[in-house]
């Protein structure tokens, strides 16, 4: 039994022979089983990519990726992907559908949880595939992915099509049922705010790179937003700064103690993760947590502007 879902080292991928080609390019991670991983990032920064490389849609262009300790081949019955488009097939029915999920997974499925989740929607089942709106479908996707009763949950974008109250509902459902047992998720969002209070660990991802990696408490105080009047932060980690008149506001990486004068505050996940997007050139950062040591981390050490990257361990800096 591994106690890592997902490890890529040195991990890219390139679509053409162009440069400008690599939609991951060293990106260099671990997650442990059992969190709940958000993957942000903006549009083409290689989340989709990097998901479709976890669930083996995808050969990597260099590097490599395990999931679940073998190949992301070996691993297919142990783990569940819902891509953005949910692709179903159009012709057959809801419950048609969940037979099929149920024939193809005949070790594991669990009609139950696939069958509540569609119960939940008020959806018929006897409705085509077709007929369903796009929110219906994702709804029926998802049933065909917990239904699975995977490891491994990966995620591409879930509750993009959904409304307010059906992505809570849902994002409940999926949380509860990974608590209870023990399945991994990991999955990408561009709506940042309703992550905070569902994930523990993040992956950031901006151009293809890896910018920040690690458990979401450990990132967030790593991390201090100060505001004061315009001076020198060294010798701190600037990540992002803004002036408005006399007063200057920072997120930084503390490297020592902060100077009296300077008001100080713990970081949103909002803040942290827009302000790195802002912020495309501040040092990537890993953080591990305690006795989880990650040696891996070489490969992600830079890129082409000069950048570092800085590894940590959760209570203690490398």
């Amino acid at each position: 039994m591994t106690d890592t879902a997902i490890e890529a080292a040195a991990l890219g991928k390139r679509f053409g022979w162009r440069q400008k080609g690599w939609a991951l390019r060293d990106c260099t991670l671990r997650l442990p089983v059992g969190r709940v991983c958000a993957v942000v990032g903006p549009n083409g920064a290689g989340k989709s990519t990097l998901l479709a490389h976890a669930a083996g849609l995808l050969a990597p262009t260099e590097g490599g990726i395990t999931v679940l300790g073998t190949t992301p081949s070996a691993a297919r019955e142990r783990m569940a992907y819902v891509a953005q488009d949910k692709p179903l097939y159009p012709q057959l029915t809801v419950a048609e559908t969940l037979r099929m999920g149920a024939e193809l997974n005949p070790r594991r499925w669990d009609a139950a949880v696939a069958e509540r989740i569609v119960d939940e929607g008020g959806l018929d089942f006897g409705s085509k595939i077709r007929s369903l709106s796009g929110g219906q479908r994702t709804r029926v996707a998802l049933a065909l992915a917990l239904g699975k009763r995977p490891e491994l949950l990966l995620l591409d974008e879930p509750m993009a099509d959904l409304d307010p109250l059906a992505r809570h509902q849902l994002m409940g459902t999926l949380l509860a049922d990974a608590a209870e047992h023990g399945t991994t998720v990991v999955m990408s969002s561009h709506v940042v705010a309703e992550l905070e209070g569902s994930c523990d660990h993040l992956f950031l991802l901006g151009g293809g790179r890896v910018r920040l990696a690690g458990p979401l408490d450990a990132l967030i105080a790593a991390h201090t937003l100060v505001t004061g009047p315009t001076g020198d932060l060294a010798p701190h980690i600037v990540v992002e700064s803004r002036t408005t008149g006399r007063q200057i506001t920072a997120l930084i990486r503390p490297e020592g103690r902060i100077a009296p004068g300077w008001q100080t505050a713990e970081p949103t996940l909002e803040e942290l993760v827009l302000a790195h997007l802002r912020a495309p050139g501040a040092p990537a950062l890993t953080l591990t947590d305690e006795g989880d040591a990650d040696n891996s981390q070489g490969g992600n050490g830079g890129n082409d502007d000069g950048e570092t990257n800085g590894t940590r361990t959760r209570g203690a800096s490398v």
